[in-house]
């Protein structure tokens, strides 16, 4: 990054040196830990807990305990990011967050594998989603800190397959290497600490000087909250795109498991085997679709200098995906599907990640107005099933599901182009 002696701090200006190889090497791992920390509890470890404490309902607790988490973490990660633009540590802003954030969200983890009541697991969960959301929202703010916009896509595209390797990571480890749910909590945390702590300790984070720092006032914290469509239109459009993409990825993942089980007839075409193996094929198959197109297609836009048209192209891939699912129901197609999204959604996630970070208001709120825009990555988790639910049960069964999912995502993708400071 630049220095000088004059005009704002480095902490606050446009980086213009590329970052190397083990600075993307150092995040991309913290990333996974964050993530791994994230997605395993939600897609494994709860699920079993839960149905061990209440399994008459465990279905409903299993909504309470995620829906309450996703709740905390529309709330924490914006503070945590707002509270970090503001921090004047000399370790730096983000990285005593990062830190801070991942060992208390790893406590919070391994506490939580021993709560027996569910109202125990709920405390829980929501204490881990608040801190494991303050480690996220503070490394996330260090690509706009350190990354220029020449290299984002590309370092986007490297932090944003862990979102799908991460679960894929969490479930061999609590699956295979260990047993038991309290186990598998104490395994997680220890690997996220242990995939933080490289980043946190090996690389530089400026410091932001007292002179420098945004008014540190509750008030004009949560009125920060509110970023104003007038006076910023390009980020209220990145928020509204991004929220629509990932409302129909919500909405097309939610039910997956039941969607093998009463559409496709998982169990039946393979007698001895239960639809969560079908889940985890399928699961295997979207990351892989991930992981060849995160990298490669943060390179390509990096080189031609454009966005908009390949968040586009992403969404409507994604789309073509649902659509296959609104009309076959079949386990060949159903594999087909989960390649062709997880290469249309490495695609949406590294690109539109560059995109977004071009549009952030001020340098002096990186992390807050990430942790904005991170509500509309949260939010579809909480409206997901609001709205999915009466349309599995009566309203168009699964077609008129998987329609549902490909209309919002084309709509998030064809949205984008409302965008102007971006080409």
């Amino acid at each position: 990054m630049t220095t000088g002696t004059a005009g704002p701090p480095s902490a606050l200006t446009e980086p213009r040196d590329k970052v190397g190889p083990g600075w993307i090497g150092g995040i991309t791992a913290g990333v996974l830990g964050i993530y791994m920390a994230f997605f395993t509890p939600i897609q494994i470890l709860l699920p079993i807990q839960l149905a061990a404490i209440d399994p008459g309902s465990k279905v409903e607790t299993f909504g309470l305990v995620t829906g309450a988490g996703a709740l905390v973490a529309v709330i924490a990660n914006p503070l945590a990011g707002a509270l970090s633009d503001r921090t004047t540590s000399r370790f730096g802003r983000r990285h005593p967050w990062t830190l801070g954030g991942v060992v208390l969200g790893a406590a919070a983890l391994i506490a939580l594998g021993y709560q027996t009541s569910v109202l125990g697991v709920l405390i829980g969960w929501c204490a881990a989603q608040a801190a494991l959301n303050a480690a996220y929202a503070s490394i996330n703010a260090a690509v706009p800190d350190h990354v220029p916009v020449r290299q984002r896509a590309v370092v986007s595209g490297w932090i944003g397959f862990p979102q799908a390797l991460g679960l894929v990571l969490g479930a061999i480890v609590v699956t295979m290497l260990v047993t038991g749910a309290e186990a598998g909590y104490l395994a997680i945390a220890l690997a996220a600490v242990a995939l933080a702590l490289p980043f946190v300790l090996t690389t530089a984070d400026p410091p932001l000087s007292r002179a420098h720092r945004p008014t540190v006032s509750w008030r004009r914290i949560l009125a920060g909250f509110w970023v104003s469509p007038r006076e910023h239109p390009d980020f209220a459009w990145a928020w509204i795109t991004r929220f629509l993409v990932m409302l129909g990825n919500s909405t097309g993942t939610l039910y997956l498991l039941f969607f093998l089980q009463d559409a496709v007839g998982y169990e039946r075409l393979f007698p001895g085997h239960s639809s969560d193996e079908g889940v985890l094929i399928l699961t295997l198959i979207y990351t892989a679709g991930v992981m060849a197109t995160a990298v490669v297609s943060g390179v390509v836009s990096d080189r031609i200098g454009r966005r908009k048209s390949l968040v586009t192209a992403s969404a409507a891939v994604i789309a073509f995906a649902a659509l296959l699912l609104t009309f076959w129901h079949t386990w060949p197609m159903s594999m087909i599907a989960a390649g062709v999204m997880g290469a249309g959604f490495g695609v949406y996630l590294s690109v539109d990640q560059a995109l977004i970070t071009q549009v952030l208001p001020a340098a002096a709120d990186r992390a807050k107005d990430l942790g904005v825009i991170n509500i509309a990555n949260s939010a579809p988790q909480v409206l997901g099933p609001a709205l999915a639910a009466p349309i599995v049960a009566g309203l168009g069964g699964y077609t008129g599901l998987y329609a549902l999912t490909a209309a919002i995502t084309l709509l998030g993708g064809v949205l984008v182009w409302k965008i102007r400071s971006v080409p």
